[in-house]
């Protein structure tokens, strides 16, 4: 006869698989992503609600005109979001503020853009943030670069 507490292991033991196997997945999800392009930590603010609220953790990556982000949890391989070189344009950065400095990375900046769809707020290093202001003024003649307002 089989001991009636067995079913406790066994259900232990299909819940760490899987978790095993969402982990596995995350790691190759994220190298192959690299493999396209480098990747870096970006954190986009999804909603204007409360400050400090809102805040999504994922990855950017460069892909020639186009800035892509992908949930960093997330087993999808494509981009949740994307946005064209030529409609996004940089309007300024700042330190995290409040419970901001609990959801992001540890020393990134919240840098706001403008683009069509209306404001958007990203997390960044400091490092990553001159790659987006290169990225954006590599764009082709005509494209937007407000100065410092």
């Amino acid at each position: 006869m089989v001991a009636p507490w067995l079913w406790v292991l066994d259900s232990a033991a299909v819940v760490l698989i899987v978790v095993l196997l969402y982990g596995i997945t995350l790691v190759l999800r994220r190298r192959l992503l690299s493999r396209h392009g480098g990747t870096f930590e970006l954190s986009v603010r999804t909603g204007a609600g409360d400050a400090g609220r809102g805040w999504v953790l994922g990855l950017g990556r460069y892909d020639g005109g186009r800035l892509e982000w992908f949930r960093i949890f997330s087993l999808l391989p494509a981009a949740k979001r994307t946005w064209d070189r030529d409609d996004l344009s940089y309007r300024s950065s700042r330190p995290p503020e409040g419970d901001e400095r609990l959801t992001l990375y540890d020393g990134h900046l919240v840098v706001i853009c403008d683009s069509p769809g209306g404001e958007v707020q990203m997390a960044m290093a400091s490092e990553a943030l001159t790659g987006l202001q290169a990225w954006l003024e590599a764009g082709p003649p005509g494209a937007q670069w407000p100065s410092a307002r």
